[in-house]
């Protein structure tokens, strides 16, 4: 009897392959004779470069780069084990969690550090590379990262402006002549899981802008500074993807790396299904494990529950869940194509019990939702 274990992290409490562990444990308890196939998954957020890595049997790539203010940092990347492709998240260098409270304030902020890491990562030579764009602390557009693979941004003075969020609405001119070349021979594919243009009451400066430290009088700034850069970009690469969904995600990176590194932007889930091949694992297993911290309907517009699911009905392979919190109605469960679904709640407890005794929790839902599918057994 072929398992496939294939669950996201529990936010707070267990890592994917913690995950992966304790349901091997659980299924193993209930069923010795399993063959059990683990494979950490995760829906192109956090996490997702060392996930996709560890599945390429690759390496960690520790590079120094500039932080979002400039200061020097160490930040990494995964490259394949072929060395053809590059895992990189863009928090690593331009990430909010790099800041302090008192730091965060977008108009200083830039994605150069995130240019570094792709400029390394070229050095090594990949044909691919796959970055993840969650968590920015920046507002720029992606001149920041721009600049460090070779554009040159200037104002209407023909000075040479610093690629931050508060020199947006300065640029009057781009000059790609010294973009590095080896951008036009490799495939970058985005992880993008939000839908905002570029600006406007539902872009990036406007919805995102405030999290990152962006006062109202802040946001309008970016926002302009948006829009003139959607126009200088346009005119300069014709092309107008302003409104291009996923254009206004990590403050306007989307658009940044449509423009100025010609990338696809995908959804992350589907990237990390692709990258780790479920579709043909599920071919060959008699049930699928998988499971999150919460599922709730969010999960059933793309997480990776939701995508698995839709692979296990097109193969007619049952679809089990675990987690820690269960919020869709049994309407849903079937509507979505799961076969059970279940919280690892086995008794009243707070959420510092539950993210403490997270492992053993997992385990026994798993040891019990085994012994229902394989009770002739």
């Amino acid at each position: 009897m072929n398992i496939l274990v294939a669950p996201d992290k529990f936010r707070g409490s267990l890592e994917a392959l913690d995950v992966c562990q304790a349901v091997r444990e659980g299924i193993l308890l209930a069923f010795p004779e399993a063959n059990v196939t683990t494979i950490p998954l995760a829906d192109g957020g956090e996490g997702t470069a060392k996930i996709l890595t560890r599945q390429a049997q690759g390496n960690s790539i520790a590079v120094k780069v500039n932080d979002p203010l400039g200061r020097i940092i160490t930040a990494s990347y995964g490259l394949s084990a072929d060395g053809q492709t590059a895992f990189i998240e863009m928090a690593a260098a331009s990430g909010l969690a790099l800041l302090s409270t008192e730091e965060r304030n977008p108009l200083l902020t830039s994605t150069f550090g995130t240019g570094q890491l792709i400029k390394d990562a070229l050095d090594k030579g990949v044909k691919d590379i796959i970055l993840g764009i969650g968590g920015s602390a920046t507002t720029d557009g992606g001149i920041g990262m721009a600049m460090a693979l070779g554009y040159r941004f200037y104002n209407e003075n023909k000075e040479l402006l610093p690629p931050k969020g508060e020199t947006l609405n300065k640029i009057s001119r781009i000059d790609s002549e010294e973009s590095d070349g080896r951008l036009a021979s490799v495939s970058i594919t985005v992880a993008c899981d939000v839908t905002n243009p570029l600006f406007g009451p539902n872009g990036a400066a406007y919805i995102y802008g405030p999290q990152k430290g962006a006062d109202p009088a802040m946001v309008e700034v970016l926002d302009e500074g948006l829009q003139n850069l959607s126009a200088i970009a346009s005119a300069a690469f014709g092309r107008d993807i302003t409104n291009q969904p996923g254009a206004g995600a990590a403050g306007g990176l989307g658009a940044g790396c449509l423009w100025f590194l010609n990338a696809v932007l995908k959804d992350g889930v589907s990237i990390v299904i692709e990258q780790t091949r479920i579709a043909e694992r599920i071919q060959n297993a008699d049930l699928v494990i998988t499971g999150e911290g919460k599922v709730d309907e969010q999960t059933l517009s793309g997480k990776v529950v939701k995508g698995l699911a839709d692979f296990c009905n097109i193969n007619n392979v049952p679809l089990a869940v675990v987690c820690g919190t269960l919020q869709i109605t049994p309407q849903q469960v079937r509507d979505a194509g799961i076969t059970y679904a279940v919280s690892v709640l086995n008794r009243p407890m707070d959420l510092d019990h539950a993210q403490a005794e997270a492992f053993g929790l997992v385990k026994d839902a798993t040891f019990h939702l085994v012994r229902l599918f394989f009770s002739n057994r």
